[in-house]
This record gives C-alpha cells, sequence and structure tokens, in this order.
C-alpha cells in the first residue's frame, strides 16, 4: 500500500484583466444599455464628471503619479470622506445641475404595471376594489392578459371574486384599451367596445367566429351572420388593426425604443457619409478637484483611492472613445461596400461578411461581431441592424451578386403582388424567383417567407 505523496502540476489559463472586461462590455452595449452602465458608473465612481462638451483624452492630466501598490484602497466610510471632500472643494451648482440632468434624462422605461398603478392612484377606488386591482396588475404577462384565471388568484391570494370581478372591469377602462383580460378574443371584444362598436359586425365575428376568422372562412362568416362576404372581409380588415398584445408597447425587455448609433447620410457634396448619434450619449471627464485633490491631500490612504479611481475613470473614457471609433470604421467600410443598397434599397444590398469588414479595418472578427451586436443604423430606407449588412448570398443568372436580404426582399414583392384568392405556394414562388435569376431550394423560400412573418398559402387566401 503506497503512503500519500505530494503531485504538483502546472495549468495555463487565461483570464481577462477587469480594464479588458470592462471595454469588451461597453463596445457590445447598444445606445440604451451604455447609457444605463454610464449612469452606473458616475454612481459609483465620483471622480467621473458628466458635461455638455466633449473633452478629449490629452486633456486628461498625464502627470498624476501612479498609484502606490502597496496601499489598500479605502472602505466605504474613506469614500464617504472623498465625496464630502469634494462637495468642500469647489463643487459648484452648476456641476449639481449637470449631474441631475444626466440622472434625469437616463431613465429606464415605463413598464405596464407601473402605467397600470399610476392610473389606479388617479382612480382612487374604495379600499376593497384597490387591493384585487394591484393583486390583478401584478398577475398580468407582458401582454396585459392574466397569468391565471381570476378565481385561482381569488383562492390563492383570499380575495373575494366579486372585488376581483369589480377591479377586472376597472382595469379594462384604463389605457392601453384591450389589457386585464384572459384571452385574445375577450382583448379584442375590449378594444371594440373602448371605440364605440359593440352592436357591430366586427363584435359579432370576434365573439362567436374568431376560429373561422382566423382562417379566413369568409363564406362561412357571412353565411352565420347573414352578410355578404364582402362585408365580412372589411369587417375583418378593421378587426386586423386592433392591437392583440396591447401591453407590449410597455415591456422593457421588448425594447420598442430603438435608438441609431450611427446614421448614414449624405454630405454637402453629395457623398455617402456615416455619423455617429453621440448626442445620446452623456460625455464624461475627469474632476480637476479630485486630480487636485491627489496632489494636495495629506491622507495617502485618500490619494491612493482617489489614483485607482482616476485610473479606472481613464479607462472607461478610452473604452468610450475606442467603441465609437470602430463602429465608426466599420459603419464607413459598410458604405464603402453598399452604395447601392443606399441608392436603390434593400434589394440590391450586396453579400458581405465580417471577415472582409475585419480585413479591412485591421481588427479581429470577434471585435466586428461584437461592435454590431444590438446596434442599428438610420438609413434612407429606414433603421435597421447594423448585423443585418452581414449576409452570405447567392449569384443571379447573370452574374450578379446578391444577398440573403435581397431575395428575401424580391420574395415580399412576389407574394405582394399575387392573387389574394389563388395565392402562391412556396413551390410556385421558387418557380418566380428562378425567372428572376434567382434559385433558391423550395425549402429555403420556406425559411424566408417565416422570417418574413409570411403565412402559408392556404392561410393567405382571401374569398
Amino acid at each position: 500500500m503506497s503512503g500519500p505523496s505530494l503531485n504538483q502540476n502546472f495549468n495555463q489559463t487565461q483570464t481577462l484583466a477587469p480594464q479588458m472586461r470592462q471595454s469588451l462590455e461597453v463596445l457590445q452595449a447598444n445606445t440604451l444599455e451604455l447609457q444605463q452602465l454610464l449612469q452606473q458608473f458616475l454612481e459609483t465612481n465620483p471622480v467621473l464628471e458628466h458635461e455638455l462638451a466633449s473633452v478629449s483624452l490629452d486633456d486628461l492630466d498625464s502627470n498624476t503619479p501612479d498609484p502606490d501598490p502597496l496601499l489598500e484602497v479605502p472602505d466605504d466610510d474613506l469614500r464617504e470622506l472623498a465625496i464630502m471632500e469634494r462637495r468642500a472643494n469647489g463643487s459648484t451648482r452648476d456641476d449639481e445641475e449637470r449631474r441631475e440632468h444626466l440622472y434625469s434624462s437616463i431613465v429606464s422605461p415605463e413598464t405596464l404595471q407601473q402605467h397600470l398603478l399610476d392610473q389606479l392612484n388617479l382612480a382612487a377606488p374604495e379600499p376593497d376594489i384597490r387591493t384585487a386591482a394591484m393583486a390583478l396588475i401584478g398577475n398580468m404577462d407582458e401582454r396585459g392578459y392574466f397569468d391565471e384565471p381570476l378565481s385561482e388568484v381569488g383562492r390563492r391570494l383570499g380575495i373575494d371574486i366579486k372585488n376581483l370581478e369589480r377591479s377586472k372591469i376597472l382595469l379594462q377602462s384604463f389605457d392601453p384599451p384591450g389589457i386585464a383580460v384572459e384571452d385574445l378574443r375577450e382583448s379584442l371584444l375590449v378594444q371594440l367596445h373602448r371605440s364605440g362598436r359593440l352592436n357591430t359586425l366586427e363584435f359579432r365575428i370576434v365573439e362567436n367566429h374568431l376560429n373561422d376568422l382566423a382562417r379566413k372562412h369568409y363564406p362561412k362568416i357571412a353565411q352565420a351572420c347573414s352578410v355578404s362576404v364582402e362585408a365580412v372581409v372589411e369587417a375583418a380588415t378593421h378587426i386586423g388593426q386592433l392591437d392583440p398584445s396591447p401591453g407590449t408597447s410597455f415591456d422593457p425587455s421588448g425594447n420598442p425604443y430603438i435608438i441609431p448609433d450611427v446614421s448614414f447620410e449624405k454630405n454637402a457634396e453629395g457623398e455617402w457619409i456615416a455619423v455617429l448619434t453621440n448626442e445620446y450619449l452623456p460625455r464624461l471627464r475627469l474632476s480637476d478637484t479630485y486630480k487636485d485633490l491627489v496632489a494636495t491631500s495629506p491622507d495617502r490612504k485618500l490619494r491612493s483611492y482617489l489614483r485607482n479611481q482616476l485610473r479606472d475613470g481613464r479607462t472607461l473614457i478610452k473604452a468610450l472613445d475606442q467603441r465609437q471609433a470602430t463602429i465608426l470604421a466599420i459603419s464607413e467600410e459598410i458604405i464603402r461596400r453598399q452604395i447601392e443598397f443606399l441608392e436603390n434599397g434593400p434589394r440590391s444590398l450586396s453579400p458581405l461578411t465580417m471577415n472582409e469588414i475585419a480585413d479591412s479595418i485591421e481588427v479581429h472578427p470577434a471585435t466586428v461581431s461584437r461592435a454590431v451586436a444590438g446596434k442599428h443604423v438610420r438609413t434612407p430606407h429606414g433603421v435597421m441592424e447594423l448585423r443585418r449588412f452581414f449576409a452570405s448570398g447567392y449569384t443571379t443568372a447573370e452574374g450578379q451578386a446578391i444577398s440573403n436580404e435581397g431575395v428575401r426582399e424580391a420574395l415580399q414583392a412576389i407574394v405582394e403582388a399575387e392573387n389574394a384568392q389563388k395565392p402562391l405556394s412556396d413551390s410556385a414562388i421558387q418557380k418566380a424567383l428562378a425567372e428572376q435569376g434567382l434559385k433558391v431550394a423550395r425549402r429555403t423560400v420556406a425559411k424566408y417567407r417565416e422570417q418574413l412573418n409570411i403565412l402559408p398559402s392556404h392561410l393567405r387566401r382571401s374569398f
């Protein structure tokens, strides 16, 4: 039996430095996410200030001595002391107003629940109804639908079912119309009722024939309602204008508000250029007060702490500058390769890979991938994701390269031009694309059709 032994193993691992992780986080964040990140940095790093005019890194104090690695970073009490020192040494009213302006301008999107609670406070119902209404608000999903039946909510929370039903009616009178419901049918009925269409054909169809409406069985609905097919088609058009998910406009995770990071536009000479939308981002600088305090404070721990914060602030500002420079370089290269798209629209989008852009601007392809993730660009043809410019493509019969986006655009045009009473099958669309010189497989047609939210032919048929 052998005794215990000691073994020494060497493993080589690679870890990212905190500064590198921060730079990657800043690079990957879209504009709204970056606003929130910068707010966090401003709240936790007292040496960072928001200014209305940008400051170059060259303006930073390069003579600040390096921190002593033997000194410890002070605790929260010392951090409080640093903040108090700043307030006592030159923090002006303008400084405070600028910081307050930043905090007021960077806010989280309002949720559906917050929106309803605000209306509930204004309505001021009796206590029992208010309690029941708050319970129902807490049991709504992002669409404005209840997660479970009212009876289950009442049983679980010990709330009288009559109070729940009364509070449900109250909530259905709030904005947006169509919330506080159990299913799609009820949501549509509430929207019709709120718009004064209680005794209409649309209301009858939703109330009694919603499944047939989804399948476009217009003749069957017309026979059941004793009206013409044309009247049913017109009513279906009006019903289609209702919102099936009225609460989602308040869902922060859905991010309904897109702020482009860059804009493609023409300059005075008529040339296409990329312009960063910097106005949406706070501009940061390092506090002169704290830089002076590093040189004058007799407290070694305070000096060490502030040096660390100044170093972190420089790293953040450099990461922001690098982010913007990378996005601008990628955008300028996209413009150079996609002039036809800018002039003629998505049909003229050329195939492009991230490797091609990375080689042109001399960065790693992973950097391009991170830089375009979640970013949007304002173009003459609408706001679109930067990532949409990177796609493989096809070669037409004439030898012209066309991207996947161009094929989808062609497919969309074919479907829009089809006879609504005889919609084209995927095979027919495949043949129509082939006639335009675009040879794609039928399964590819089906995939692109689904990506465009186009229904199969039997569900697109109108009677």
